[in-house]
């Protein structure tokens, strides 16, 4: 079947808005056809890496309608609402690299496992998460990455609990779910970091008690001063160097003895090659680093992520701040590159 896409040609060149074929669905694949894509940062790091091959589909946060199933698949049927994200419903070690979906553009294999920047997905069976007509077709795909990457980190990785204290750098969609999990989850302070004050007034209306504009001050003196010598946990969402840096000295120090430990840097944001830390950090005060990637339980989490949206505790819609068509995909790109989106911009796909 034929169907349209944002498509990645080559490097340093704008998005094409195409037609792409797609086969029919091998046995352990799906084709959903979408109501809503997210539009995550992770994307502009594909287009500006000369690496990525090319052509290829981007996109990786989308709700929509199942329209085709392979004869494997049993967890979803024609017609059900589903979330297409980039984490499978069964855990694998590292990140996800499975096979080219099938899709082709100009008779050229299309490169990656998952895409949602187009109007029929055909992915893995893996990458496919029922969830209830009810929820909304607008709000329901920032689940599949934003909501997932930034509130897990908090709830899974973290296991934040009532009363710690907590730093987040960064809070574009990513943080601001980890923001609001942080409230959720009854922590305090919850100290917002970023260098736009609009941003972070965003960050206190969705949940942060304090905010650290790092262009005035030095965030890490800022935010051992705001909680009392140092946070619990600490969070990169942005994956810079300097924040990558940053986040361990943020959190408060331990000492000897067993059970005695400091606080946990986890870095959220997708980094760069290398990061200097200084170990001591590690040995004197116990403190510990550790990633987070896409730490959620997909069919567990996405239902009681949107029930939590009906319940009023999650703040899907107020996280929605800017909308496109797929015709507008650059214009989208350029406004995230620029720094001009708060909180999650998504597509709309029309009837």
């Amino acid at each position: 079947m034929k169907s349209v896409a944002a498509i990645h040609t080559q490097h340093g060149a704008p998005l094409a808005v195409d037609e792409i074929e797609l086969p029919d669905p091998r046995p352990d694949q799906v084709i959903v056809k979408l109501f809503s894509s997210g539009i995550c940062h992770s994307q502009l790091h594909q287009m500006h890496n000369p690496a990525t091959e090319t052509p290829a589909t981007l996109g990786h946060e989308g709700a929509g309608v199942v329209t085709h199933v392979g004869s494997d698949v049993t967890h979803v049927k024609e017609g059900d609402h589903a979330i297409v994200t980039w984490v499978p419903r069964t855990p694998v070690r590292g990140r996800i690299a499975g096979p080219p979906t099938g899709v082709t553009y100009r008779e050229e294999p299309v490169s990656g496992p998952v895409y949602t920047w187009g109007r029929d997905v055909l992915t893995s069976e893996q990458l496919v998460v029922p969830i209830p007509s009810t929820a909304p077709k607008d709000l329901s795909s920032i689940v599949g990455c934003a909501v997932l990457t930034g509130a897990g980190a908090v709830m899974h990785t973290a296991n934040v609990r009532p009363g710690d204290s907590v730093a987040i750098i960064g809070v574009g969609g990513v943080g601001i779910s980890a923001v609001q999990m942080a409230s959720l989850l009854l922590a305090y302070p919850i100290i917002a970091i970023d260098l736009d004050d609009e941003k972070l007034a965003f960050a206190k209306r969705m949940g942060a008690t304090h905010t650290v504009n790092a262009s005035n001050v030095d965030p890490i003196e800022a935010v051992q001063e705001l909680s009392g010598g140092g946070v619990d946990y600490a969070f990169d969402a942005i994956g810079l160097q300097i924040t990558n840096e940053q986040i361990l000295p943020m959190t408060r120090g331990g000492g000897s003895g067993a059970d005695n430990h400091g606080g946990m840097a986890v870095l959220i944001g997708v980094p760069g090659e290398q990061m200097t830390v200084n170990p001591r950090l590690f040995f004197g005060g116990q403190r510990q680093y550790r990633g987070s990637l896409g730490a959620t339980r997909p069919e567990a989490d996405f239902p009681m992520y949107l029930r939590w949206y009906e319940e009023g505790k999650l703040k899907l819609d107020d996280m929605i701040t800017r909308r496109y068509r797929l015709e507008d995909i650059n214009q989208a790109c350029d406004d995230l590159q620029s720094g001009q989106i708060t909180g999650r911009a998504i597509i709309e796909y029309t009837e």
